[in-house]
């Protein structure tokens, strides 16, 4: 069996402020092509990596490698060009209240891509198709919905063509139907275009659905990494007391019973 080649290489990574450590000697791959969600109890870390991945937060030690550039090191300068191929999808949309629906879409290919104001367009229009928002270019930010303003931003983030999407709890605030429609749309756009993508969620449902392999983060570590089936039936307690949304034991914190 070919090995799989990991997008996302990260190697005893610590993140500390202070006396606080946040990650402490995390290590994880992310494969190509794949779709890896991250869960675990709020504030625990799921976000601090995504702020690792988009260079938004040094780490204290260890290696981070993304598409085979090893980051640690990295200016704002070589970072600018490490997010030209990536695409953020944030909790709370954060699209510009200032632009439209089709500006906020084509801000970033303005930004960075050199084409005409017909290609542009053509390009917005497919995205808003491609999420299920065709011909509303020119509404507002205000007039949408929360699960309309993830879309968007769904469509904002893949305008780039990136290799690689993070997701930062993006069905956060949304009922359940608009949560499943957020996690089809993960699993769809990673099928359609190939893209590698980290799923930072702390809802079940969305992880089981739209990623091929969950990570459970506690206390800076990983605990348990599987597939959605392995973290479903999973017997370690502090796995089982999380996706079944039971209270934990204080004797199972560090997962003994």
């Amino acid at each position: 069996m070919a090995e799989k080649n990991a997008m996302i290489k990260i190697r005893q990574l610590k993140i500390a402020f202070g006396d606080k450590v946040v990650l402490n000697d995390l290590d994880l791959d992310v494969y190509e092509g794949e779709t890896l969600a991250v869960i675990g109890p709020s504030g625990t870390g799921k976000s601090t990596v995504i702020k690792v991945l988009t260079g938004l937060l040094a780490p204290t030690s260890g290696s981070v490698v993304i598409d085979g550039q090893e980051t640690s090191s990295y200016g704002e300068e070589e970072w600018d060009g490490l997010r030209s191929r990536m695409g953020v999808v944030f909790q709370y949309s954060a699209l510009f209240d200032f632009l439209s629906v089709g500006e906020n879409v084509a801000f970033g290919l303005r930004r960075h891509f050199k084409l005409s104001e017909e290609e542009i367009q053509k390009r917005v229009a497919t995205l808003l198709d491609l999420v299920g928002m065709p011909n509303t270019q020119s509404l507002w930010p205000s007039e949408l919905s929360g699960g309309m303003k993830k879309r968007v931003a769904l469509s904002r983030a893949l305008a780039m063509e990136p290799r690689i999407v993070l997701y930062d709890e993006p069905t956060s605030g949304l009922d359940p139907v608009m949560t499943m429609t957020i996690s089809r749309l993960i699993r769809k756009t990673q099928q359609q275009l190939g893209l590698t993508s980290v799923l930072v969620t702390h809802d079940m449902d969305s992880a089981y659905f739209a990623a091929d392999r969950i990570a459970m983060l506690d206390k800076g570590k990983i605990v348990q990494i599987g597939t959605p089936d392995e973290i479903r039936q999973s017997k370690n307690p502090v796995v089982y007391a999380f996706v079944h949304g039971l209270e934990r034991k204080e004797e199972d914190v560090d997962g003994r019973k």
